[in-house]
Order: structure tokens, then C-alpha cells, then sequence
């Protein structure tokens, strides 16, 4: 295979992949890529591309139920709208 960016030559190997969205921060080590053995660019097969959005879609609905839980958990301390009255 040929690299996009520079024409060099592509080799199976295995490259990090970090993501940082809002929220978190995902890290997955050694994940099969074809990696340019000039520029070092990778490229990630579709089996490998279809596993990390599974996993980055479960992590964001795991986030948001914790993220609900939260808030049931620490309710606010002081009602929407509430004033505060003088005497």
C-alpha cells in the first residue's frame, strides 16, 4: 500500500489512538494500523475504525448516566426561580 500523504510505503504495525472530547479523554494502545515507514502517517482498517466508534459510543452513554446520577445525587441547593424574601 501507498501512503496518501507522501507515496511511502505502508507497513502493518500498531499505533496509539487518543480522542479528547468534552468530558474525557480516551487512550487505546497498540491498536492495528498500516503505518508509513516515511512519515510515520497510519492508516486504520475499517474492523479496527467500526471497534473504536462501538467503544466511543458506549462511553459517552455510560458518561451520561453518570452524569444523571449526578444530578439526582446533588440536587441544587436553592430552587429554579427562587427569591429570597426580607422581613
Amino acid at each position: 500500500m501507498e501512503c496518501y500523504y507522501c507515496k511511502g510505503d505502508l507497513k502493518e504495525g500498531k499505533v496509539p489512538y487518543f480522542i479528547k472530547r468534552k468530558g474525557y479523554q480516551l487512550v487505546i494502545d497498540n491498536v492495528p494500523a498500516y503505518v508509513c515507514q516515511q512519515c510515520g502517517e497510519h492508516l486504520f482498517r475499517e474492523e479496527e475504525v467500526d471497534l473504536i466508534q462501538r467503544i466511543i459510543s458506549e462511553l459517552e452513554e455510560k458518561i451520561r448516566e453518570v452524569e444523571q446520577r449526578t444530578l439526582v445525587l446533588n440536587p441544587p441547593l436553592y430552587p429554579p426561580h427562587s427569591t429570597v424574601t426580607k422581613r
